[in-house]
């Protein structure tokens, strides 16, 4: 029996490859940051959100900052680290394909806009030598890793 392929989407799916992990950043995208209001957003069950929250804070892609509203006791909030960032891309084509496939009659129900230029915003697929490719994937090559030991 062979190993499974060693894989960075398996690796990723790992921590956001669920869907409260992926709700929750929608939120914290959003702006939303508090255990309350994203409780609300969301509608997990408090201890799965707990459990996601801490998963995403383990992984580095949430951080915990205190904050202390006046007469209340001290709380956290959660803010995106550099590599939750990055995930911006991936909840945006997510967003796309049910947008384009599952929206319904009434449309879209969040449109991300450029704040520079109000031009709609979309997730490309572009080479770093700027080349533009079809979302289709049918441009992309793939070819495993050469690592070498040391």
């Amino acid at each position: 029996m062979s190993q499974p392929r060693a894989c960075s989407v398996a690796r990723t799916l790992e921590i956001i490859g669920e869907r409260w992990s992926l709700l929750v950043l929608r939120e914290v995208f959003l702006g939303v940051r508090r255990f309350d209001a994203i409780h609300a957003a969301t509608g997990a069950p408090r201890a799965v959100l707990v459990r996601r929250l801490h998963t995403l804070v383990a992984a580095g892609v949430l951080e915990r900052r205190g904050y202390r509203e006046e007469g209340a006791r001290a709380r956290e909030e959660y803010r995106l680290t550099e590599a939750g960032r990055d995930l911006q891309p991936v909840l945006t084509a997510l967003m796309q394909w049910g947008d384009r496939y599952l929206a319904g009659p009434e449309g879209p129900p969040l449109h991300l806009s450029h704040a520079g230029c109000e031009a709609p915003v979309r997730a490309r697929l572009v080479c770093e030598h700027g080349h533009v490719l079809d979302d289709n994937g049918r441009e992309l090559s793939a070819e495993p890793a050469a690592h070498t030991a040391t």
